[in-house]
């Protein structure tokens, strides 16, 4: 049983002032009160689990026990999930993806078995292939990860290097590796955890490519967890972040599959070689829209997470005189601590905002495909991929602004946000780097310019580029319906001076691929500016939405944090808008004292706000974070656990030191 101590003094006064009810917007948060309900009902389960407890915090550990220890965990957790849901409703993934940080201070090797691994079978199987595989997967019998990424391509998957060749006598495909750049390279928990992977490559079929299909490939023997004859696999080494994941590599050599090994939702391949192309070789990509999706809901998370640790340590600790002969002051009273932290927490709750909408859109499309329509993918691949780009972008350097704003103790291990920052940088460059994503948005955005000057009907998320060509900049005023049409506008001029950079490039006598290479600067900004203004629209209008069924408190702060939101990348972006925009020198000064005034209004909720999020200590594991704000005492007690600490003398005293002092007195 936990031991329960007294709340910081300063904590509590903080959470008096609060005007509205912390668990209502918990509720909110969450999407709805059974499901908080049930998300700490599984947490307060795994609290009470002694085995998941580490008597040697993680840090200490060596890279190999750490690996070990994380599977050992990971082990207990998923088996105490499968007993949870024996009796109740199978939790929510947002739930379980909480519930793992409780236990692994960093990520899991199982991360993507149900992050990729069973969503691809599901997303790309057929219904035989979903009948044999899933129930083994779901039930974990087979352990697996999705092997896509390659020593030498990333984000250009058509360059993929990976060979299946068809074998028609056989009926097997036989995958190989031709150089060492076509080593498969960084799916999670491939180097020593999974005896399973989808593994995409370039299908050929008598000589002939027919471009990039999945394969479900076993690579270790389920018995002996040895690799298979023709597979070469292991880990990959240290990271800047996410050393628990067990990120590997894998070679094929002449390793035969059977056929049926192929998964054949979207294109097949006949006993006789046959190869009955797809409906649309995109959809082969489906898993990956569907993370870059939920890496919005993560980018959420990990924000949240950094908030509560920096706003709670900056209410608690107190720091120089604002007055001479006054006490120290909470640093949470300086303004410029405001100005990083409270931006923090609107962002946590843009990025929720999004993903709400998002994750509807994804659910429609996939509903569409499966009546063979496809006339909304375009559109979500590009704000899947734009908003998957700013999100974890926007979230690295959020929660290093939170780090910093904790000063040198959020430089320690044991405040936990290295960590989270390691989280979100690593989500800047997986399931697609951030730059070659946001080009991707921009080859729609140029082919929705064209749309619009056609005069054709557009998808609702770029439907502003005809109001813009239709009208003259919109009166200004300061409020943040008129804003975020600002931030349309510069979306727009952004994308029409990158269309016609590249008009400008193809008739100087330029390709269109290099005309294409020579405007991708200003094609990164229009979609940039592009997703800002997807942002800030879809947090507004959702928050709209949801004021009107919730209690008048909460929905004043919540008005309160998506006015801040606007305001700050207002200011942030005032550059763009003075181009774009008929905004004016003197908007931009009471704007300026507008976003003051919302940092005084969040001001008195700010502890409220991130109690909200409702981060249990043992998720959160900060000893500047905990919910009872014994920052110092944490401090040193996680200082007392170095095992630097558990003798008087450190034998490299004998062996090193005291003979260098005795030779430099000689």
């Amino acid at each position: 049983m936990a031991t329960v101590h007294k709340i910081n003094e300063d904590l509590v006064k903080e959470r008096q002032k609060c005007t509205f009810n912390v668990q209502e917007l918990t509720y909110l948060l969450d999407g709805g009160e059974e499901v908080t309900k049930e998300r700490r009902e599984f947490e307060n389960i795994l609290r009470n689990v002694k085995e998941l407890q580490d008597e040697v915090p993680e840090v200490y550990l060596s890279h190999k026990e750490r690996y070990e220890n994380a599977v050992r965990k990971t082990c207990i957790l998923q088996n105490v999930r499968n007993d949870f849901e024996k009796k109740r409703e199978v939790l929510s993934p947002r739930n379980i993806f909480r519930a793992g940080y409780a236990v692994i201070k960093d990520v899991s090797p199982f991360f993507l078995h149900n992050g990729m691994f069973v969503p691809t079978i599901i997303g790309q199987g057929t219904p035989e292939q979903q009948a044999e595989w899933l129930p083994k997967a779901k039930a974990m019998a087979i352990i697996g990860t999705y092997a896509q990424t390659e020593l030498g391509h990333g984000t250009f998957i058509r360059g993929l290097e990976t060979t299946a060749t068809y074998d028609a006598k056989t009926e097997e495909f036989i995958l190989n590796s031709p150089k060492v750049t076509s080593y498969k390279w960084w799916p999670g928990g491939l180097g020593t955890t999974v005896n399973h992977c989808i593994t995409v490559a370039q299908l050929y079929i008598n000589g002939k490519k027919y471009g990039i299909h999945p394969f479900i490939v076993q690579i270790r023997d389920l018995e002996t967890h040895k690799p298979l004859p023709g597979i070469k696999v292991g880990e990959i080494g240290p990271k800047m972040g996410f050393a628990t994941a067990n990120n590997g590599f894998l070679g094929f050599q002449n390793f035969r599959i059977p056929r049926k090994n192929m998964l054949m939702k979207n294109a097949q391949v006949l006993k006789d070689g046959t190869f009955v192309k797809g409906m649309n070789e995109k959809l082969t990509y489906g898993t990956m829209v569907m993370v870059r999706v939920n890496i919005v809901s993560d980018s959420a998370f990990h924000t949240a997470m950094a908030a509560t640790i920096a706003v709670r340590y900056a209410a608690v600790r107190h720091q120089s005189q604002l007055k001479a002969k006054e006490p120290e002051v909470q640093i949470i009273d300086y303004l410029t601590q405001q100005h990083k932290l409270f931006i923090a927490i609107a962002t946590s709750h843009a990025f929720s905002n999004t993903y709400t909408w998002l994750y509807q859109a994804y659910l429609k499309v996939v509903e569409d495909l499966g009546k063979q329509k496809q006339d909304h993918l375009p559109e979500l691949h590009a704000l899947s991929c734009c908003l998957k780009a700013t999100s974890s972008r926007d979230a690295g350097v959020i929660v290093e602004q939170c780090r910093l704003a904790c000063g040198g103790h959020g430089y320690m291990a044991s405040s936990n946000l290295p960590i989270i920052y390691g989280y979100t940088t690593a989500a800047i460059t997986y399931e697609g780097e951030h730059t070659v994503l946001l080009l991707q948005t921009a080859r729609y955005l140029m082919k929705a310019w064209m749309s619009a000057l056609e005069g054709k009907v557009l998808a609702p998320s770029v439907a502003y580029l005809v109001d813009w060509l239709k009208s003259d900049k919109q009166r200004w005023q300061n409020t943040p319906e008129v804003i975020v049409k600002g931030f349309q506008h510069v979306a727009a001029g952004k994308i029409k001076d990158a269309f016609d950079a590249i008009q400008k490039h193809v008739k100087a006598g330029k390709d269109y691929e290099d005309a294409w290479n020579l405007a991708s600067v200003q094609l990164i900004k229009a979609s940039e500016a592009h997703s800002r203004a997807i942002l800030c629209d879809g947090y507004l209008r959702e928050t709209v939405r949801t004021s009107s069924s919730v209690s008048p408190s909460l929905a004043k702060v919540l008005n309160h944090l998506v006015q801040l939101y606007i305001v700050y990348w207002t200011l942030e972006t005032a550059g763009d808008l003075l181009v774009y925009s008929n905004i004016g020198k003197d908007d931009i000064a009471v704007l300026k004292e507008k976003y003051e005034e919302l940092l005084a209004l969040i001001r008195p909720n700010a502890v409220g706000l991130v109690d909200a999020f409702d981060i249990s200590d043992e998720i959160l594991q900060s000893t500047l974070g905990s919910y009872d704000g014994r920052v110092y005492e944490r401090l040193m007690e996680e200082a007392m656990k170095s095992p630097l600490n558990k003798e008087p003398v450190n034998q490299s005293f004998h062996k090193y030191l005291k003979p260098f002092i005795k030779k430099a007195k000689l």
